[in-house]
């Protein structure tokens, strides 16, 4: 991929005399190692940084584009990243809060390596002198038996420490306890970071903040086996403003893969992002300007009616996830739906998307309108449905139903989607049979 197509929507923003000026602006630094060190270091002439991803999914999640995003703009710095997807270590998962991770077969975490590294490296440059390396730990572990790991790298790590970790410690004190396997994650985690620096100078680690024990699990193992300082960046867990986690939809994930979360429900979600949490929102998640960004502030507080920030936040992640021509079917889809646009115009993959992200139903050609009304749920009652179309509320792709007998026969366009409305903003999807 070439740079012109990598991240369509990046700037260099000229208002950061530095990259480490900038990660702090944008409040993508939760905990470090050294700051004035940090500083001098990504202000020098170019190093090798890297990221871990581990195959615990087929898919990257919004929790992972905070790392793609600031690997990508230490990047732009002039510095080179390593994408590191855990082959090894996503054997064996990283310890959850509350239990044991459920262990996948080699066989599908090699197959969801492969689908994690095309995401990390549409994130990052792959040209010039400073282009993205993808590295497996698979590489270094899969040879290494277990007398030569106890020996040579287990024997650095105190025990007394390990159980301190936040990770291990909050599994302690549960009732699920912790296993030997996931107690030695984070042993696996800095042996990572051993190698990388023996075999690259890799000399900067960034991660969640909720890893930390495990970055700086890297760094003091460098620090005994090689004498080296070396450096962590902990990024902020992301939540909203009233304190939930952010990045989750009806209980699921936002994931990345467009087969995994539609590029339309993926708009959607930046959409409804709240008046407290947009600003913030565009500093970590898109490459707009200080100054663009701080103008995006002063409309959320004089005019939040509006969501421009909203609307801007929206397209710049989905452009940036989904590339331009998703955003561009994506916003015409919702404009369509909300009596803005031509709804027989929109590509039907896209229709199909936005109305599975409605409430919907399947309904055969000659289904009762007051019917379909009850069944997507836009009344309560067949009487209650006939009234509505009655009364002239109802509507089918932007066509007024008059007759409260009316069926979907005739009404529907090639493809079997309709859109059924009621009133302005009430909407529900129509999938017909055959």
């Amino acid at each position: 991929m070439s740079e012109s197509e990598i991240l369509s929507t990046q700037r260099n923003d000229p208002s950061f005399d530095d990259v480490w000026e900038e990660l702090n602006w944008r409040g993508l630094v939760h905990v470090s190692t050294d700051a004035a060190a940090l500083k001098e270091l990504l202000a020098g002439p170019p190093v090798t940084y890297y990221c871990g991803f581990d195959p615990t999914a087929p898919s990257l999640h919004l929790g992972n584009l905070v790392q793609l995003l600031t690997l990508r703009r230490i990047q732009l710095a002039g510095h080179r990243p390593l994408g590191l997807v855990g082959g090894s270590t996503g054997l064996i998962g990283d310890p959850r809060p509350t239990a044991e991770r459920t262990l996948n077969t080699k066989e599908t975490v090699a197959e969801w390596v492969a689908r994690l590294q095309r995401q990390v490296s549409r994130f990052l440059s792959d040209e010039g002198e400073n282009a993205v390396r993808l590295v497996n730990n698979l590489d270094w572990t899969a040879g290494l038996s277990a007398i030569d790991f106890l020996r040579d790298v287990g024997k650095h790590f105190r025990v007394g420490t390990m159980l301190k970790k936040d990770a291990v410690a909050s599994r302690l004190n549960s009732d699920a306890g912790i296993s030997y396997t996931e107690f030695s994650y984070q042993i696996l985690q800095g042996f990572d970071y051993l190698e990388l620096y023996r075999q690259y100078d890799c000399v900067l680690q960034t991660g969640g903040s909720d890893q930390w024990g495990n970055l700086t699990s890297g760094t003091d193992l460098i620090h005994r086996v090689e004498g080296a300082s070396l450096h962590a960046i902990g990024t902020p867990l992301i939540t909203n403003s009233d304190g939930s986690k952010f990045g989750k939809s009806e209980g699921n994930a936002i994931w990345l893969d467009a087969e995994m979360c539609s590029p339309y429900a993926f708009y959607q979600f930046w959409l409804n992002t709240d008046d407290a949490d947009v600003v913030s929102r565009l500093k970590i998640f898109t490459f707009l300007s200080r100054a663009e960004i701080e103008e995006y502030g002063r409309k959320v507080e004089s005019e939040p009616f509006r969501r421009e920030a909203q609307k801007r936040l929206a397209v710049e992640v989905t452009e940036l996830v989904h590339g331009e021509e998703a955003a561009r079917a994506v916003i015409a889809a919702s404009e369509a739906l909300f009596g803005q646009g031509d709804l027989s115009a929109l590509d039907p993959g896209t229709l199909r998307q936005a109305l599975q992200e409605l409430p919907n139903t399947t309904a055969a050609v000659d289904a009762p309108l007051a019917q379909l009304l009850v069944d997507t749920g836009l009344v309560v009652s067949l009487s209650e449905g006939r009234r509505a179309i009655k009364q002239g509320g109802v509507s089918l792709d932007n066509a007024r139903i008059d007759d409260e007998y009316a069926t979907l026969e005739g009404r529907v366009a090639a493809g079997g989607l309709a859109v059924l409305r009621r009133g302005k903003k009430t909407l529900a999807g129509i999938f017909v049979e055959g």
